[in-house]
């Protein structure tokens, strides 16, 4: 894979310092809202790929590179500030420092609070063809990589909630079989929709919204420290995935897409709402008798997924009802 486009003068720096010799930092200026900062958030999305699959044209060894991870530190600071000023309020109102072993009604009460943009819905009823390859397209960028930042905390757990990730990570990395492999059944699900399969390949057409999506998995995971909130994260994400999952596959079958569309969402209808049990109560509620102090993060990870999630969705939503494309110009030809 190569280097994505750049999106304005921060990422044009920060790709040219990645591909020389000896990466220097780049300073980044906050002068925009950075959950909306397409220069942001795809300059972050690169330099955390340096710890997923890499770029061809960027040193293996520029993972650890100090200039890098200045820049990178940067940048996540003003990040996780604007996360955690996204999700407070519901955080705050679910919030019961008292009572541990009501982690999972808590984590529900976060994902209640975020307003449902009917992106679901709106795929099973009245999507088009090319809106729904639209969808998958944005889908793409963390499906093609499923549950790899999630993996990231099993060496950051100890006893019951290190054995449960380890259980439900069994699971979405196919339970022994490659060709199981959840990343291997989406990339299945593309090429049944007429689109490219290839790891990374529309990563220059998705928006910030989904970017920021996707970078919100990165910094939980790269962080230990902010463990808690990737587990409360991947508490949200199963606990909102198998009714979704369920529509998709009636919009895919509404609009006759191959079969391999319907495998994909079909094997998460079911194996979700497992998950969602495993993560909330195995996972987080463990977590949380065993580290009290980690149970804000928790919620502060849930609260990012279901609201993350709800501005990527409005924005697709919105734009089709407008019956505009809600990817960006470079690849609109191709799902049309």
């Amino acid at each position: 894979m190569q280097l994505p486009r750049p999106r304005g003068p921060f990422s044009a720096q920060v790709f040219a310092s990645m591909v020389s010799p000896d990466p220097a930092h780049v300073a980044y200026d906050a002068h925009a809202d950075v959950l909306s900062d397409e220069d942001a958030q795809i300059a972050l999305w690169a330099l955390y790929e340096l710890s997923y699959r890499g770029f061809d044209d960027v040193d293996a060894r520029h993972e650890w590179s100090p200039g890098l991870l200045a820049t990178r530190a940067q940048l996540e600071a003003a990040f996780e500030q604007a996360l955690r000023e996204l999700t407070e309020p519901a955080v705050g109102r679910a919030l019961d420092a008292d009572r541990p072993d009501r982690v999972p009604a808590q984590i529900a009460a976060v994902i209640d609070d975020a307003e449902d943009a009917g992106l679901a819905r709106f795929l099973q009823r009245e999507a088009t063809e090319e809106q729904y390859r639209e969808f998958l397209v944005h889908r793409s960028i963390y499906h093609l990589k499923e549950s790899d930042p999630h993996a990231f905390a099993i060496p950051r757990l100890d006893g019951a909630p290190k054995v449960a990730l380890a259980e439900l990570q069994y699971d979405e990395f196919g339970g022994g079989r490659v060709d199981r492999l959840h990343s291997t059944l989406f990339a299945r699900a593309l090429e049944g929709a007429g689109l490219d399969p290839t790891y990374g390949a529309h990563i220059d057409a998705v928006p910030a919204a989904t970017l920021a999506v996707n970078n919100a998995m990165s910094l939980f995971a790269l962080h230990r420290r902010l463990r808690g909130a990737l587990m409360g994260h991947l508490a949200a994400f199963e606990s909102t995935s198998s009714l979704p999952c369920r529509r998709y596959v009636g919009g895919a079958e509404r609009l006759g897409f191959d079969a391999r569309v319907t495998a994909y969402f079909d094997e998460h209808v079911e194996a979700d709402a497992v998950h969602e049990q495993v993560a909330c109560r195995s996972i987080c509620q463990r977590l949380v008798e065993q580290h009290p102090e980690l149970q804000r993060d928790v919620l502060l990870g849930a609260g990012v997924c279901v609201q993350l999630d709800a501005r990527a969705g409005a924005l697709m939503v919105d734009a089709w009802r407008a019956g505009d494309s809600a990817l960006l110009d470079t690849l609109q030809q191709e799902v049309a």
